[in-house]
């Protein structure tokens, strides 16, 4: 059923299958050099090309890449408040993605931005709000960081700190 997904993509498919179906976390059979790793994971899941769920950490909470997106892929699956949980039913339809960020880098001019090529923070006091980079829909840095001032609950009067950072993104 998983044949031909990137270990990765696997882990993340196995992680909400088990969890879905059995309340459980798998272990990992064998942790990829990717999965050795320390970094923030986003997971996002889609259905019928709508998406369905997508958590993630900004920066490691874990040991490795492999626990981040095992947490990540069941939050997305179970805990994110967009939607209701992943139903066992559903898991035949379910697409996933899991993004690998680089450590956030501050940016002091929005030209250094790129919404193609990088993911944005948006910082105000304790908010903060993220975007992946890439997004279908999304074509200027001004929508990126509109997007994240939204999701952060930071008007557009408040001033803000700005970060980027890249993704490897496997499907």
């Amino acid at each position: 059923m998983a044949r031909g997904l990137h270990p990765v993509v696997k882990l993340a498919k196995e992680a909400v299958e088990s969890y879905v179906r059995a309340g459980k976390m798998p272990k990992p059979k064998e942790l990829t050099p990717e999965m050795r790793e320390r970094a923030g994971v986003f997971v996002s899941l889609h259905k019928h090309g709508q998406l369905r769920g997508c958590i993630g950490t900004f920066e490691p909470t874990k040991d490795n890449v492999a626990e981040e997106i095992m947490a990540n892929a069941i939050s997305s699956s179970t805990a994110d408040p967009r939607f209701p949980p992943v139903a066992a039913s559903e898991l035949d339809d379910l697409e996933y993605s899991v993004d690998i960020l680089t450590k956030p880098e501050p940016v002091t001019d929005i030209n250094q931005l790129d919404p193609l090529t990088y993911g944005v923070i948006v910082e105000s006091g304790w908010k903060r709000g993220l975007l992946l980079p890439a997004l279908e829909g999304v074509d200027s840095v001004e929508e990126q960081i509109a997007i994240c001032r939204l999701k952060a609950g930071i008007s557009a009067s408040e001033p803000i700190e700005l970060y980027r950072f890249q993704v490897r993104r496997f499907k």
